[in-house]
C-alpha cells in the first residue's frame, strides 16, 4: 500500500464506482417488471414455436390434451354431484 499515491487510489475508486453502477443498471434492467414478463413470454412462445417460427405440434397437443382431460374431469364431477 506504500507505493500507491493519491492519484491511483483516486483513479481505482473511479473504476469501481463505474463498475458498480453499470451493475446496478443491468440489475434495475433485469429486475423491472417490462423484462420479467417479456423474458416469460419468450419462454413461452419458445415452447410451443421453435428457432425457425414452425408450431412444436408435439408440445401443443400436449397442452390441449391437459386442457380437454380437466375439462372431461370437471364434467364427470359435476355429473357425479348432481
Amino acid at each position: 500500500m506504500g507505493d500507491r499515491n493519491l492519484s491511483t487510489i483516486e483513479s481505482d475508486i473511479e473504476i469501481t464506482r463505474e463498475r458498480l453502477a453499470s451493475t446496478i443498471d443491468q440489475l434495475v434492467y433485469r429486475t423491472s417488471p417490462k423484462t420479467i414478463a417479456k423474458r416469460e413470454v419468450n419462454q413461452i412462445k419458445g415452447y410451443f414455436v421453435d428457432a425457425n417460427g414452425s408450431p412444436r405440434t408435439d408440445n401443443i397437443i400436449k397442452v390441449v390434451g391437459g386442457v380437454v382431460g380437466v375439462v372431461v374431469v370437471f364434467g364427470l364431477i359435476r355429473k357425479i354431484v348432481k
